[in-house]
């Protein structure tokens, strides 16, 4: 059966939409939408089109629903560390570390039905 990561998700304000898919052995997350103001934004940090690129990157399943890799943030041109968990069938949460367990933010992403 498919890993319940894998899919469609929605950030808690509805601006991007990344798909989360298998990479080889990895997951990764494809961002397959973004609002006008999710564009600008990204457009301040990279000259990367925000469609199209990968903002989970080389995510290793640590146990089963909870994944560890990169996580790259467009907005300010930066990678970081980050996990992400799955909460439901219908929610994950992505956690982003600057340093160890200084800086770090997390977000609850709200599966999309395809």
């Amino acid at each position: 059966t498919a890993d319940r990561s894998f899919g469609t998700w929605r950030n808690p304000k509805n601006s991007v939409h990344v798909r989360a898919q298998p990479c080889g052995e990895r997951m990764c997350g494809v961002v397959t939408w973004a609002s006008d103001k999710a564009k600008a934004d990204a457009a301040k940090g990279s000259d990367a089109p925000l469609v199209g690129s990968t903002l989970f990157r080389d995510f290793v399943q640590e146990k089963p629903g909870v994944w560890r890799g990169k996580v790259y943030v467009p907005d300010i041109g930066k990678t970081f560390s980050g996990t992400i968990s799955v909460i439901d069938p219908n929610h994950i949460e992505g956690r982003g570390c600057l340093l160890g367990t200084i800086g770090c933010k997390a977000q609850t992403w709200t599966k999309i039905r395809e």
